[in-house]
């Protein structure tokens, strides 16, 4: 019977995913209101970065997750490159009326590329990798690759008063986790417009599709990027 018990327990356990997520309203857009920040001195190889994103599964209301994240980073001398050792925490809510939620807490490590083309072109190659800890849960991991992409377009520079398209692209792998996991976790295709405010504070509204084995949705985002 124990050769049984396996392939039973994967099963349960897609099917309770998939009904939980088959119950998402693809049709109806969300939305995540999210602010950036990050700190670094000309005199220290030390900085600060964050973010706090509240997302919802609808335009208001509907609590998808609160993510709370920072971490510390560093910049090597000469180089074009900076890693980043950091903490989220992350409460997951249901679609719909349903108000039970999940917490995660999060570890993860990164390395960050910018880059420039040319005069308009200015690109960001991100490599994440995350420990996640989920509530009643086993420990699961995580790669993630992102390609940020911003384009000055009323400027040859992304200074005050820039209108500049932002794209960016990311996909998500998972590593550990639970029995009978894909490796394809999601991706997220983002497009908007951004506005630079004054040095160090730029907006961005657009539009974000994320994909998963499941459910393709989009979302609304409004950000706010704070570099001090």
């Amino acid at each position: 019977m124990k050769i049984f018990r396996i392939p039973l327990l994967i099963a349960l356990l897609s099917f309770n995913m998939s009904n939980a997520i088959g119950q998402v309203d693809e049709s109806q857009i969300g939305a995540w209101y999210m602010y950036f920040f990050n700190t670094s001195h000309e005199k220290s190889k030390i900085g600060f970065q964050g973010d706090v994103q509240y997302r919802n599964w609808n335009i208001a209301g509907d609590l998808e997750q609160l993510l709370l994240r920072g971490g510390v980073t560093f910049k090597p001398e000469k180089a074009n490159i900076k890693f980043t050792l950091g903490y989220g925490n992350i409460t997951t809510g249901t679609f719909g009326e349903e108000s039970s939620t999940t917490n995660e807490s999060r570890i993860y490590q990164e390395a960050l590329f910018p880059t420039k083309i040319g005069e308009r072109f200015y690109l960001n190659h991100r490599l994440r990798y995350e420990q996640r800890f989920i509530e009643e849960q086993t420990l699961r991991t995580r790669y993630r690759y992102n390609l940020f992409v911003n384009v000055a377009l009323n400027q040859k520079e992304m200074k005050q008063k820039t209108i500049y398209l932002a794209l960016y692209d990311e996909i998500f792998i998972n590593g550990k986790g639970l029995l009978g996991q894909q490796i394809f976790d999601r991706n997220r295709a983002y497009i908007a417009l951004g506005y630079v405010l004054k040095k160090g504070m730029k907006i961005q509204l657009g539009i974000m599709n994320q994909t998963t084995n499941t459910v393709n949705k989009n979302q609304l985002q409004l950000s706010f990027h704070h570099a001090f």
